[in-house]
């Protein structure tokens, strides 16, 4: 892909951006693929049925460029960051977004993440990967398919930590789901956030283990039936852990899963609920933007 030659006089006080929306799934997929576990969530929006709900954008400028995705999904408002943080900051100034999101950015990030939302429940946290040929499946415990059929004990189960669980039929069949029946009851359960066929990748979660049945692996027997069935379709798989979790690490690491990068994960509350000062902002940045064929955005210096 060949990129627009910007032209524009620098001012060393500010930063300056042409911030652009995409809309060309081929394109955005170019600006994915480099590095691919740490996107895999923001490829599976480009299943064509997900991509519907999506709002891409992209920024270039003297510090880089940057990539924001704002998604509408049936488990709730997502915004996915990416590349250099002062790119990503002047898309944020004039796209922020939903009023409430969940977030996934990087480490540098948060600077200009925080300066547009609130952040609570932010969580550091390491993303693993693997492929068909580091794959080590476990078959200690024998696991079965679970489907929409199975949603309430799929919901008693998530439930017996004290929080209630409210996944749908549609959530389960939609993705790829493994357990462990013990004593006539599903004790360890093992599924996915985002499941593409069409771009060969998969977000592995929602692992959990009844309390009274940890410490014996059925996590592990549980999230190696699902990445094994996910490689019937898919070339990486990835998944998202605490890096203070010493157990799931250590379970992930023994099927050949690897640390790729660490991220960040936050539920976030726009500091401009109205919306009113992002709108100034992005008709004035439009205005100035138009001989360069987007929104022309000036930081400064200060703000990356």
């Amino acid at each position: 892909m060949v990129e627009r030659e910007f032209r524009w006089e620098m001012d060393t006080t500010r930063h300056e951006y042409v911030v652009t929306e995409l809309s060309d799934p081929e394109e955005i997929r170019g600006l994915l693929r480099s590095r691919i576990e740490y996107t895999a969530y923001a490829m599976g929006q480009l299943e064509p049925d997900l991509f519907a709900r999506t709002q891409w954008y992209r920024a270039v400028g003297d510090t880089g460029s940057g990539l924001v995705l704002h998604s509408r999904g049936g488990l709730g408002d997502a915004t996915f960051l990416l590349g250099d943080p002062g790119a990503v900051g002047a898309i944020l100034s004039i796209y922020p977004g939903r009023p409430n999101s969940y977030t996934t950015c990087q480490p540098p990030h948060l600077d200009v993440l925080k300066r547009v939302y609130r952040l609570a429940n932010q969580q550091p946290m390491m993303r693993m990967g693997v492929r068909p040929g580091s794959f080590r499946p476990v078959s200690d415990e024998q696991t079965v398919r679970l489907t929409g059929l199975d949603i309430r004990k799929i919901n008693s189960l998530y439930s017996t930590d004290g929080t209630s669980a409210y996944y749908v039929p549609e959530h389960i069949d939609s993705g790829v789901y493994r357990g462990l029946v013990m004593d006539g009851r599903l004790v360890a359960v093992a599924g996915t956030h985002v499941v593409s066929r069409q771009e060969r990748v998969a977000v592995v979660g929602n692992v959990f283990t009844h309390p009274a049945y940890r410490g014996r692996g059925f996590a592990t027997a549980a999230t190696s039936a699902v990445t094994e069935a996910l490689f019937e379709f898919c070339d990486n798989v990835v998944l998202t852990v605490d890096p203070t979790n010493r157990p799931a690490v250590a379970a992930y690491d023994k099927l050949g899963y690897l640390e790729v990068c660490r991220l960040v994960e936050a539920s976030a509350v726009r500091r401009d609920p109205t919306g009113l000062g992002a709108g100034f902002r992005r008709l004035r940045a439009r205005m100035r933007g138009r001989r360069y064929g987007g929104a022309f955005v000036r930081r400064r210096a200060s703000q990356g």
